[in-house]
C-alpha cells in the first residue's frame, strides 16, 4: 500500500491532480511527496533552500519513478517572495492546483512565530484562491499540531510581541492554523474546495532543532510515543487523498480520523475576529 497508519490504507490515485506542497523538501513535507508522487500527482515543491529541494527531489524521482515534480522557490518568511511564487504558479502552463498542502515549516522559537506559520500563510492561500477554485474539487490541507490546546489566542498580540514565551507562541500560531481551516471552509461552502487541519503527532524530525531547550528535552524523553516522519505524514496523506471528506471540511483530523480540536479552536467569534485582524494585518481584503 502507499499510506498505512492506524489501519489506514489507501491505493487512491492522483493522475492529472497538481499538488502544490510547502516545505516539501524535508520531513513531512519531503514524505508527504513520496507518497503523492506515488501516486501519479504532478507536484510543485515550495521550499526555500534550493539546494536541499534538489537533493530531496533526487531521492523522490528515484524512489517514484514520477519525473513531473518541480521546485519552485518559496521562502514564507519573506512576503515578496510569496508574491513571487504565487504569480508564478498563477501564470502556470498547467493552471490547476487540485491538492494544496500548507503549513509545512518547522517550528521556530523566534518571534513573530505566528507571522510564519499563519499570516504568510494566509497571505499565499490568498494569492492562490481563484486558481484553486478554478481547479474544485480541490482540498487545501493546513498542518496544525495538538499544540493549538496549549493555550488561547490573544486577538491584541497574535504575533506575542508583548510577552514573547516559546510555548505559548508556538501554540498560539497553531491554534491560528485550526481557526483559519474552519474560516475558511464556510467561506468555500457551495465552491467544491474543502478544507482540513491535522495534528502529524509529534515527529522525531529536525525541525526541533530550533527549538527552547525545555522542549528538545521532553521531546526525548518522550520519544518512545514520537513518530517517525513517514508515520507522521499519513495524516496530511489522508487528508489530501481520501475520498468523501468534502462534508467534513473545516475539521480536525489525527490518526488518520476526525479528532476533538479545543474549545478555542471551535469558537466561531473568535475565528471571525482572527480572519479580520489578519487581513487588516496584510492589507487585504478577503471576504
Amino acid at each position: 500500500s502507499h499510506s498505512s497508519s492506524g489501519g489506514w490504507k489507501s491505493y487512491e490515485r492522483l493522475d492529472g491532480k497538481t499538488v502544490i506542497i510547502t516545505g516539501a523538501n524535508t520531513g513531512i513535507g519531503k514524505e508527504t511527496t513520496r507518497d503523492l508522487a506515488r501516486r501519479g500527482a504532478r507536484i510543485i515543491m515550495a521550499c526555500r533552500d534550493l539546494e536541499r529541494a534538489e537533493e530531496a527531489r533526487t531521492d523522490i524521482l528515484e524512489d517514484t519513478e514520477n519525473e513531473n515534480v518541480v521546485i519552485r522557490k518559496l521562502d514564507l518568511s519573506d512576503t515578496k517572495s510569496i508574491r513571487l511564487f504565487a504569480e508564478l504558479i498563477n501564470k502556470g502552463r498547467k493552471v490547476t492546483t487540485d491538492i494544496f498542502t500548507n503549513g509545512l515549516v518547522g517550528a521556530s522559537s523566534c518571534p513573530h512565530v505566528c507571522r510564519l506559520h499563519h499570516l504568510w500563510h494566509f497571505l499565499l492561500t490568498c494569492l492562490l484562491m481563484d486558481l484553486i477554485k478554478r481547479s474544485a474539487p480541490a482540498r487545501i490541507v493546513v498542518v496544525a499540531s495538538v499544540a493549538h490546546t496549549w493555550t488561547g489566542i490573544r486577538l491584541d498580540d497574535i504575533n506575542s510581541e508583548r510577552s514573547y514565551d516559546t510555548m505559548r507562541a508556538y501554540g498560539q500560531s497553531k491554534l491560528a492554523n485550526v481557526l483559519f481551516a474552519r474560516s475558511l471552509a464556510k467561506r468555500l461552502r457551495g465552491t467544491g474546495v474543502s478544507v482540513f487541519s491535522l495534528h502529524p503527532g509529534v515527529v522525531q524530525s529536525d525541525l526541533w532543532r530550533h527549538q527552547h531547550q525545555c522542549i528538545q528535552v521532553a521531546v526525548k524523553i518522550f520519544r518512545i510515543f514520537t513518530k517517525t516522519t513517514l508515520e507522521g505524514a499519513q495524516t496530511t496523506i489522508y487528508c489530501a487523498v481520501e475520498p468523501g471528506l468534502d462534508s467534513q471540511s473545516g475539521g480536525y483530523f489525527s490518526d488518520c480520523a476526525p479528532a476533538r480540536c479545543s474549545r478555542a479552536a471551535s469558537d466561531e467569534d473568535v475565528d471571525q475576529k482572527l480572519w479580520e485582524i489578519s487581513c487588516n494585518m496584510l492589507g487585504i481584503t478577503w471576504q
